[in-house]
């Protein structure tokens, strides 16, 4: 098998103008193309397979994300992944999904009051949830698609309101609907959902999320930010929505700590040894 990886920085989103140029004008048959792009926070996206459209030709396989400031040793665990996976070396398959709820209470990194702050990350000047920070790093370091539980209704940002809500979401066991849905979640061998607590549970949209999909036979890997309750029961909340699923223990993350947890996080993630969707 012949691999041509093809790396670029994400403008606006998508791959560097000047790359869809290259593409569209070479011949990738009997190739196997591997993307890899950097950016400060944005994700791979839709940029390898929208490459690939372009290019018409070859096997493109999903790629990577890379950060700024990435170490060597990262990028060449990366490279090894799938050199092993074409020498048959790795047995997974699959692949892996992160999912995760996150409501970041502004946008705005300038004058934030406690309590946005308490919600949010800001890395380079931009202003992430603390939960989508958690599964921007996640996903980078896995190789992970990414999917955010939105409410189809969106939630108000004032955090008076949203925390009232919560709680009435909560004493009436509500369902909230999700704007989007998975098509393909057979595709993925292993699940990591995130969520923040709130009042001690998982937002009530992430029990219409365990409702509506079966992650029977998968790994699913829970994560949190929390303002001192940490997991509180949500793990056994999980075993009990998803019987059949592997649920592990999982990572919690104050929201006192979210901002250098970085490498805490990467740690965490190598211990579990995913490669390839497997675990």
């Amino acid at each position: 098998m012949t691999f041509d990886n093809i790396g670029y920085p994400i403008w606006w989103g998508i791959a560097a103008w000047p790359v869809s140029s290259f593409v569209e004008a070479n011949d990738f048959t009997g190739k196997t193309v591997i993307p890899f792009c950097t950016s400060s926070s944005s994700g791979l996206g839709e940029s390898g397979e929208l490459l690939a459209q372009a290019a018409g030709t070859g096997e493109w396989l999903e790629g990577m994300r890379f950060r700024g400031g990435v170490s060597e040793d990262e990028v060449s665990a990366w490279t090894q992944s799938f050199v092993g996976a074409a020498a048959g070396e790795n047995s997974g398959d699959g692949k892996t999904l992160v999912v995760y709820f996150s409501m970041p209470e502004t946008t705005d990194p300038d004058n934030m009051t406690a309590e946005e702050a308490n919600s949010t990350v800001v890395i380079d000047g931009e202003v992430l949830g603390n939960t989508q920070y958690m599964a921007y790093v996640i996903a980078e370091n896995t190789g992970a698609d990414i999917f955010r539980i939105e409410p189809e209704t969106p939630y108000p940002t004032d955090h008076e309101t949203l925390v009232d809500l919560a709680a009435e979401e909560q004493d009436s066991g509500a369902r909230p609907a999700i704007k989007d849905e998975i098509t393909n979640i057979d595709d993925y061998d292993t699940i990591f959902l995130g969520y923040p607590n709130w009042w001690g549970d998982m937002p009530m949209i992430l029990y219409t999320f365990l409702e509506e999909y079966d992650l029977s036979g998968k790994p699913v890997i829970p994560f949190n930010t929390h303002g001192g309750s940490g997991f509180a029961n949500t793990i056994s909340v999980i075993r009990g929505l998803e019987p059949d699923a592997e649920v592990l223990d999982g990572l919690s993350i104050s929201r006192n700590a979210i901002q250098d947890a970085e490498q805490d996080i990467i740690d965490w993630v190598n211990t579990l040894d995913i490669r390839g969707g497997s675990i």
